[in-house]
């Protein structure tokens, strides 16, 4: 028996199809409204950016990776890969709270959780790309 077909992929639960769906509407939502805030340049969001340090091509290219994310949670065939990133993202927000800029990291955590959960919950996408690439 060839190695592909003993990990052959098995459908999520409803219960699993519903929670995934949920938590990724969610997170999208918040996504793309953050982000939104720093594609537009709104002004708290711009003086959190300048605290930071890095510039304003910073606040921009964080706002194209919050968007691309949360569009792509919407997406089933990419929901896993951009959950994935905006886990990625979240780490380096948390980071960014507690060395950096200060405040609460509480939402950023939450975001990592949820975000988290649904990378394992859609990893079945991961398996199928790494059997098709092989």
């Amino acid at each position: 028996m060839p190695l592909h077909s003993a990990s052959a992929q098995v459908a999520p639960s409803k219960t699993v199809t519903i929670i995934s769906w949920t938590l990724r509407i969610l997170a999208a939502a918040a996504f793309l409204a953050a982000g939104g805030a720093k594609l537009a340049g709104v002004p708290m969001v711009v003086a959190i950016f300048d605290q930071i340090g890095a510039g304003q091509w910073f606040r921009i290219l964080t706002g194209i990776v919050e968007v691309s994310g949360g569009i792509a949670l919407l997406i089933s065939a990419t929901a896993a890969f951009g959950a994935l990133l905006l886990s990625a993202t979240m780490v380096c927000a948390i980071l960014t709270h507690i060395f950096i800029i200060g405040g609460s990291p509480v939402p950023a955590i939450v975001l990592l959780v949820v975000t988290a959960t649904v990378t394992w919950l859609n990893r079945s996408r991961f398996v199928g790309l790494l059997n098709a690439l092989r």
